[in-house]
């Protein structure tokens, strides 16, 4: 019987979802697991994958522009929208496939399937159920303290609406030296590391609204462990796959 899990990429625009994506898929064929990939991005280019399932065989970005007269950014935020009219036809696409990994692209823009209605209708309408979030944290972000912090917080914040099981990931590590990767996994596990860090990077930022911020982080769970990945040999691929399976399986 397939497990049929739903593994959604989410993060910020260029934080390496497309990517991280396609990784996964070619990770899990080469142990014999079956998975396909769901592009939910209308607007997407030149993909490092073949999408099994492709929301761009119902919803054209350019069509939209051109129907509608809006720019870019308009489409998109229409075509986000338009996502969920479409979601019984992606959903009996998916079921065809009975596949035990459905991994799921999502927009470039975080805010265009985090922060509409249409991204968390999404999730509910395809598997309520059997869903998880791999929320990305940008390396080239991630190295200063305040961009840390900041990414925490969108995280944070995703976890919140999606209101599903959520791996947090610094994605991209290679782009990252040793001392920096062991920088971010300190602040990952030790609040008290991470304010100081701010301090010293902001010398003039309000300490007691710093201290809020990082404590509403560590309450929240926020300060849950970080796995680094890269593209290069599937770092990094193996430890989100075991914690999907701790999630689903116990």
């Amino acid at each position: 019987m397939k497990q049929e899990i739903f593994v959604y990429c989410i993060g910020t625009a260029g934080s390496g979802k497309s990517t991280l994506t396609a990784c996964m898929q070619q990770w899990c064929q080469d142990r014999g697991l079956d998975a396909i990939i769901v592009n939910l991005d209308p607007g997407a280019e030149n993909l490092p994958y073949e999408p099994d399932v492709d929301i761009r065989d119902w919803i054209s970005l350019r069509e939209v522009m051109e129907a509608n007269k809006l720019g870019p950014n308009g489409a998109q935020v229409a075509c986000a929208d338009m996502i969920a009219l479409n979601t019984e036809e992606v959903k009996t696409s998916i079921n065809s496939f009975k596949a035990d990994y459905i991994l799921l692209d999502t927009p470039g823009q975080l805010e265009l399937f985090v922060f509409r209605e249409a991204g968390k209708f999404t999730v509910k309408f395809l598997s309520p159920e059997k869903s998880i979030i791999c929320y990305l944290l940008d390396p080239m972000l991630a190295k200063t303290a305040s961009g840390f912090v900041s990414q925490l917080l969108l995280a944070i914040t995703t976890n919140m609406r999606m209101n599903q099981p959520q791996i947090n990931i610094l994605s991209k590590a290679d782009l990252l030296s040793k001392k920096e990767q062991g920088l971010i996994q300190r602040w990952s596990g030790d609040p008290e590391e991470i304010l100081e860090a701010l301090y010293k990077e902001e010398p003039s930022m309000h300490r007691e609204l710093s201290e809020q911020v990082l404590h509403l982080i560590k309450n929240v769970g926020g300060y849950t462990r970080l796995i680094p990945t890269s593209k290069k040999n599937f770092f990094g691929i193996e430890d989100i796959y075991t914690d999907i399976q701790h999630q689903f399986t116990g």
